[in-house]
């Protein structure tokens, strides 16, 4: 019995022993096929995973709650990091969303024109390391075909009458392009269509904001002229209009107080600033924006100049943030720039006044009991008649006419 039972170990030892060895050659087989024991060739690999990342909204100022999301690339698309890859349209201005990498956009998590909040999931991006390759310019035909005849650069000779007119051109390398199908005669007369467009959210709350202040102030305006004439080089700046009139804006704010406050409704109280930070009003593509300029009260002509260069050059690159366009106490409106001869603007609330200012066109005027031919232009104050009477305002608006049309005035306080 003993002896049996030793046999039966001596074999079992064996077959283990030859099992062993098998398993060993098929790791050496299986390592050499870049395939191991405990990830079969149906399985990803788990390093891939951390190359998919997730792009997630910004965070939005504190006025701003959400946004509607415009997309400028598709699932499939190659992006260099930092390459737009959406829009983010807000109350007051578009936030982009760039590639935080280089690589493949693999899903949109969020539909073109959805809602979306701070942090919400845009879209998943797998990374590739390199940045996608810029496609080369399609070739010019002649490089892809020199052997074709070049276009004679003289035109070929009239034949006489007694010669017969060839059926074919003689040299010629440009191919025949069939002629446009000619349209029916009448066929787009009277024609009546229509189509539309979704409102962006930019322009949504703009047409809010300026039904509320007429539901809410009692506006009014009123009217002067301004002889434009001379205007200073300095600073290495051409002193535009803009400058002149914010600084005369500054000057006749701190005259008039009134002017610069606010009424707060809740408290039933009047809010007055002892600063001075100006909106000025800017036309782009996406709307009506109002960077502000602050603490005016204490720049120079030049240093106006130059925020204004500042703001007008991001405004016009879309690259204005919520931080630039929050506050103000005092608005400016240029309608001039668009050949405005006349206007009455609408008050920016919770402000209490905005300056319009038109054209500068060529009138008669009066002028020491002389006619003469001045650049005049006309100015207009709105103001809420709520808490700024006709008197605060008459006299708001003859502190920048004679500010603009003397400088002096600002520096002797007349």
């Amino acid at each position: 019995m003993l002896s049996r039972s030793r046999c039966v170990s001596r074999a079992f030892s064996r077959s283990l022993s030859a099992f062993q060895k098998v398993r060993c050659w098929l790791r050496v087989v299986l390592f050499l096929a870049g395939v191991s024991l405990c990830q079969g060739p149906g399985y990803p690999d788990s390093r891939k995973i951390d190359d998919v990342i997730t792009v997630k909204t910004p965070a939005f100022a504190e006025s701003v709650t959400e946004g509607d999301v415009r997309w400028e690339k598709a699932v499939g698309d190659t992006v260099a990091e930092d390459e737009v890859v959406c829009e983010i349209e807000t109350d007051k201005t578009s936030v982009q969303v760039p590639s935080p990498a280089n690589g493949v956009i693999e899903a949109l998590l969020v539909p073109d024109g959805g809602k979306v909040e701070g942090g919400t999931p845009l879209f998943t991006l797998r990374k590739t390391g390199a940045a996608p390759a810029k496609a080369k310019p399609p070739e010019a035909p002649a490089a892809a075909a020199p052997k074709q005849t070049s276009i004679p650069t003289q035109m070929p000779p009239v034949p006489s009458p007694s010669q017969p007119l060839a059926s074919k051109p003689v040299m010629s390398a440009v191919k025949p392009t069939a002629a446009p199908p000619v349209a029916e005669p009448g066929a787009g007369k009277g024609l009546r269509s229509e189509h539309r467009e979704k409102m962006n959210r930019m322009r949504q709350r703009i047409a809010q904001r300026l039904k509320e202040a007429q539901n809410t102030c009692a506006m009014l305006t009123t009217f002067n002229e301004i002889d434009m004439r001379c205007f200073l080089k300095k600073h290495n700046l051409k002193l535009g209009f803009m400058s002149a009139f914010v600084k005369a804006s500054a000057f006749a704010l701190q005259e008039q107080p009134v002017v610069n406050a606010v009424i707060d409704d809740a408290a039933k109280e009047v809010v007055y600033r002892d600063y001075i930070d100006i909106s000025v009003a800017v036309a782009t593509p996406r709307g009506l924006v109002v960077p502000v300029i602050r603490n005016v009260e204490a720049m120079n002509y030049a240093d106006i100049e130059r925020a204004i260069s500042e703001l007008g050059e991001k405004a016009r690159k879309n690259e204005l943030a919520i931080e630039d366009m929050d506050g103000g106490t005092f608005t400016i409106s240029n309608g001039g720039v668009f050949g405005s001869l006349f206007g009455t603007p609408i008050i920016n609330p919770p402000q209490s006044a905005i300056l319009g200012m038109h054209g500068i066109f060529d009138r008669p005027v009066a002028v020491g009991g002389k006619v003469e031919v001045r650049p005049m232009m006309y100015v207009a104050l709105t103001y809420d008649h709520r808490l700024i009477d006709g008197r605060e305002a008459v006299t708001f608006l003859r502190k920048i006419k004679a500010a603009v049309e003397d400088p002096r005035v600002l520096l002797l306080d007349l």
